[in-house]
């Protein structure tokens, strides 16, 4: 994986971050690569605010891996900011290759670069298989999450 970079991601990685995100069965049931608006929309957002990045993981000119990293500033903890993890996706043909744990590892070593206390991540109570991936990086399910659909 030496010829790996991991970059932020642009408006022409749109396309393929998209497909990776509706690339399994709850993505698929929200995620569509016919209308790009609403994604362009969202990462002018992303690119704007300096407490979010959206990154890929490229090969040979290919992106194969994608992730958002969100710095929370906060009062709880003594003031701790903690870094939130989000829409970690893989391409299909390189899941299983060490690409996933470079993306978290990039994610860890970017959240403590800039002084986060805690990096934290939710995933769907289906992904049995995520679960197991995050646990074997460290990560504990010391919580119960809750959303609000608005």
């Amino acid at each position: 994986m030496g010829d790996l970079e991991i970059r932020r991601a642009t408006a022409d990685d749109l396309p393929a971050i998209v497909a990776m995100l509706a690339d399994d069965p709850l993505g698929a049931q929200r995620e569509s690569t016919d209308d790009m608006t609403p994604y362009r929309a969202a990462l002018e957002r992303l690119t704007a605010d300096p407490n979010q990045h959206l990154v890929v993981a490229v090969r040979e000119g290919r992106v194969i891996g994608t992730l958002q990293l969100t710095i929370i500033a906060g009062l709880s903890h003594k003031g701790t900011t903690r870094a939130l993890i989000e829409a970690v996706r893989i391409h299909a043909d390189e899941r299983g290759s060490g690409l996933g744990s470079r993306l978290i590892e990039w994610a860890i070593d970017t959240s403590r670069h800039v002084g986060c206390r805690m990096v934290q991540l939710t995933s769907d109570k289906t992904r049995s298989d995520a679960h197991r991936f995050y646990e074997r990086l460290g990560f504990s399910a010391t919580h119960e999450g809750f959303k609000l659909r608005l």
